[in-house]
């Protein structure tokens, strides 16, 4: 099994937290993990993206032309790399702020309102759970104790109180993510 994901979007949305996290959880499961993150000088607002390879066998290269799943959550995001999912691939995209969605019929094209659900819920710093926990329900790729273990292992020890506010945004995920049809 290898699973080659690249995550999208815009400097502050914890796009490379949550690649940082998945790979963590690729870790404490055995798996070989490669992350590579890209971003601009911008701290917010730039556009941010990570590629995270999970695999039973040896990774032999981090850099990749096309990807088994894209997270996308912005719309240069989406322009740059929903041509880029392999056939019969997934992309996965929050709605909002995109003025065009996916248009794509030969991959797998899944609608996760995260940010709608963590504004509305007054949790806006659970968003990239939210999504994490969308792509575990279609993609099991790691277990989702594996998860908690990369999320603490991530969160600085201040910040360890909110991992139970963080399993619960993974569930709600689940919960939140549907087939979008063309």
């Amino acid at each position: 099994m290898t699973e080659e994901i690249i995550i999208s979007g815009f400097g502050g949305q914890g796009v490379l937290s949550m690649g940082k996290i998945l790979a963590y959880s690729g870790l404490v499961q055995g798996q070989e993990v490669s992350w590579m993150p890209s971003y601009g000088p911008e701290q917010r607002g730039g556009t941010a993206n990570v590629t995270v390879i999970l695999s039973n066998q040896r990774i032999s290269s981090p850099v990749l032309n096309t990807y088994d799943t894209a997270i996308v959550l912005n719309q240069p995001s989406l322009d740059k790399f929903e041509p880029l999912v392999k056939p019969g691939g997934t992309l996965i995209f929050d709605g909002n702020g995109l003025h065009r969605l996916p248009v794509r019929t030969d991959i797998n094209l899944y609608q996760i309102n995260a940010t709608e659900y963590a504004y509305a819920n007054n949790s806006s710093k659970t968003i990239n759970m939210i999504i994490l926990g969308g792509l575990l329900k279609i993609r099991p790729i790691v277990e989702i104790e594996n998860v908690l273990k990369g999320l603490k292992k991530t969160l600085p020890p201040r910040h360890h109180h909110l991992l139970p506010l963080n399993e619960q945004a993974i569930h709600t995920g689940m919960d939140l993510i549907m087939p979008y049809a063309v």
